[in-house]
Order: structure tokens, then sequence, then C-alpha cells
């Protein structure tokens, strides 16, 4: 085969890879039309998210909110319910706090600059680029990690793709690479290309429309390229938590508090839990599940920070979540409301109360019996007099004092609440077993 120039095979590559996207694309509902924000949701959806997870909630998301104005107006733990389930929960806020910015600042019209765009909340120079070409077709590069991937193959590119100045570099050569006009669909070729033939551990060459002259093919460097550096290794917490079962007119519900506007799964609804130090994560190692000394720390965090007095009674399940840059092992004890009978216990009872509840063997025996689960996600006074939940502020030495509200809630309750994926299935798991007389 003749040698081609650079700038020939830029050509030849986009000759070849839009005559195989027309032939071969996939039937996807966000490619219905060139809608700014269609286009907008299903790319923020598709970050860190496969296409056949997002595809269903792309089809919910937009039912329910139809137009940036919906979006806008909308309240957040809606947005952020309808979101349950895809992860990385900020993608939801900074998409609802960019829609506002539509509405303020562009009169409910997405944007068609560049500049605009990327000053919307939340959108990088990837979404940037894919709104700008697919809804625009504007000679603008998206330049994400399955495009990184396929054009460092195609040239036998070196450089360190975790690194920015390679994203950059690899953004000014693709750039120079989309034939005029066709901006819309080459950049959703190269997404696709990436997404089905060119996969980082199996690429699939001999399907590959660009195969004849790919740089890393001939070189036989295919599964060796792109070079990326290894993250850094996510940190380990342990933390224990309490399903703690309601009483009198809260029978039959569990406890949940709201995390903080702010930070790590801001906004959502979890089960009470705390981070505990050194000295007790070695418990976590121990064959025996039910430690007296868990269920004491347990009660100390929910009467200091919830003003209830609790009583652990069963271990429930052992289960992991790891997040981008932590990893929570975490160790479930249901517990029962005591609203009454430990009311006369000072704070320094608390405790030793809780784990002479362990220690008395109130630990159920069927429910030891329960395999632990591991889950990775490639992103958290009185007693309550109604159950609409009480707001107060958190006596916490561990973490920083917030505004918090917590409530008592049943299966159907969770219809409308947003909870992170962790704390869904333990609670889903909860009420099954339940409803099967297994707890």
């Amino acid at each position: 085969m003749t040698q081609l120039s650079l700038e020939q095979k830029k050509q030849w590559y986009g000759e070849n890879l839009l005559q195989w996207y027309h032939h071969i694309k996939r039937d996807l509902p966000w490619r219905e039309n060139h809608d700014p924000y269609r286009i907008w949701v299903s790319e923020i959806m598709l970050q860190q998210t496969r296409v056949d997870t997002v595809i269903p909630y792309f089809n919910q998301f937009i039912s329910k909110f139809p137009t940036v104005k919906h979006l806008a107006e909308a309240p957040e733990e809606e947005v952020l319910k309808c979101w349950e389930g895809l992860g990385y929960y900020s993608r939801a806020r900074n998409l609802q706090a960019g829609a506002k910015m539509v509405m303020e600042l562009h009169n409910g019209q997405i944007p068609n600059t560049k500049d605009e765009v990327a000053a919307l909340k939340g959108v990088g120079p990837y979404t940037c680029g894919a709104i700008m070409s697919i809804a625009y077709n504007k000679p603008i590069p998206a330049v994400d990690g399955n495009v990184m991937r396929v054009i460092s193959r195609f040239f036998a590119l070196e450089d360190d793709i975790a690194k920015a100045s390679t994203r950059v570099k690899l953004e000014h050569l693709v750039e120079g690479m989309i034939p005029e006009g066709e901006a819309r669909y080459f950049n959703q070729a190269l997404m696709e290309l990436g997404a089905l033939i060119c996969t980082p551990k199996n690429p699939n060459c001999l399907l590959c429309p660009v195969m004849d002259n790919c740089a890393a093919r001939l070189e036989g460097r295919e599964h060796e390229l792109p070079i990326k550096s290894k993250a850094k290794k996510a940190r380990v917490e342990y933390r224990v938590a309490a399903i703690i079962e309601g009483s009198g007119e809260h029978a039959g519900k569990v406890l949940v508090r709201q995390r903080p506007a702010q930070g790590l799964l801001a906004g959502m609804w979890e089960l009470p839990h705390l981070l505990v130090g050194e000295e007790q994560e070695k418990l976590f190692q121990q064959a025996v599940k039910e430690q007296p000394e868990l269920g004491r720390m347990l009660a100390e965090e929910v009467h200091t920070r919830h003003h209830l007095l609790i009583k652990p009674k069963l271990w429930f399940c052992d289960q992991d979540h790891i997040f981008s840059h932590i990893r929570w092992n975490m160790r479930f004890y249901i517990a029962e409301n005591d609203p009454d009978g430990a009311a006369s216990l000072s704070q320094s009872q608390v405790g030793t109360h809780a784990e002479a509840i362990l220690e008395d063997g109130l630990i159920e025996g069927n429910a030891s019996d329960r395999s632990s689960v591991t889950t990775a996600v490639s992103i958290d006074a009185d007693p309550l007099v109604a159950e609409q939940g009480v707001s107060y502020q958190a006596d916490t030495s561990s973490e920083e004092q917030q505004q918090e509200e917590i409530r008592f809630i049943d299966e159907q309750d969770m219809e409308s609440l947003p909870f992170p994926n962790l704390f869904l299935k333990i609670l889903q798991q909860y009420w099954q077993a339940k409803l099967k007389g297994e707890i």
C-alpha cells in the first residue's frame, strides 16, 4: 500500500469512518433529532455509564422533563429521584444548574456558540464539543476516553491519555480531521468506533473501517496502546450503619436522614452511619459479625447526632461501595428505636446499654447466615413527632456540623425520595427480607 502523508491519512480516515458509520450506526433515542437539549442530557448521562444502561433513564428523564424549562423549574429532589441508580449524582445537579442558567441568561434557548455553551454549569470540553457538533454541526472536536483511545491507536501515539496536555493535543489533531460539513456525524462516528470496535481490551481490528492504515495494528501494538497511567488507589473507609425500625406510630418504618446540600452524595437520603477509627477496623476482619463495640458506637452516634435511643439487635449484611476516590466497607445492623425503654440513661450509659443488648444474645440466628455483598460503581432531642421529618443542627465531633432532616419511612415512601445506589439496594433487600419473614 502506498505510504500516505499525515494530511492524506486524515482525509482517508474521515471518508472511511463516515461510510462505515452511516451503514452501522445504532438507533438511539437521542439520535432521533438534533435537539441540543436532548443531546446535552444524553451526553451527561453517558459519562461513566454504558449506553444500554442509559437508554431507559434517558427516556424516563425526557418524558418527565421534556424541555430545558421543565428541568430548570423542577424540584431538585425530583431530578435526583429520576437519576437514581445512574450514580455520579453531581451530574444531575450540574445539569439542572445549567438549565437554570439557560433560562436566566439565554431566554430558555440553549446557546449555539462555543464560549456560551462551555460556560454552562457541568459542561466541560467534551460535552461542549458534543453539543456544538451534533446539535449545530460546528467543526469542534468532542474528545473523551473512547476517542483518545482510537486516535492514539490509529496514529500510534505514546502520550499518556491520563494527562490533560494529551487531551489538548488530541483535540487539535481531531479538529483537523473533521471533514467539511460533517462534524455532526464524524464525532458520533468516532464515539461509535470506540464503543463497538476499538474497545479497551479486545479491539476487533478485522471489522474496523480504518484498519488498513492503523499504525498500532500494523505494528502489533493495538493491545499496548493507548498509554494510560494508573489512577490513584481509592482510600478505604470502614463504616457501620443502622437500619432503625420504628415503634408506636412509626411501626413498620425505618429511619433515614438527608445528606448535607454540599459534598459527596449531596441532598440524597441514606441510613444513619458513621466512620470508625483505625482501632475498630480490625473488627470488620473477624468472622463474628455481631460486634458489641460497633453496636455501642452506633447507639452513641444516633443518640448524639439524632437525639434518639436505639437498641442494635442483629447483623444484617456487609457491603462495599466504590466511589471514584473512596471505598466504603460497610456493616449494617438492624436496630430498634427505643424512645421509652432507656429514656433514663445518661449519655455515658447509652453505649453500655447498646453493647449489653448485643452481648445478651439478641442477635437473631437466621440473619447471621446472610452473605456479604460487594458492588462497584465505571459514581451519602425528642423522638420524631411527625412523618414529615424534623430539622435540627447536628452535633457531631467527626464531621462538619450540617443542617439535616430525618424521618421514618416505609417502602412506598422510597418512590419519592432519592437514595444512592448503596442504600437503595440495602433497603430493598431489607423490605424483601421483612416480606419473607426472614427478619
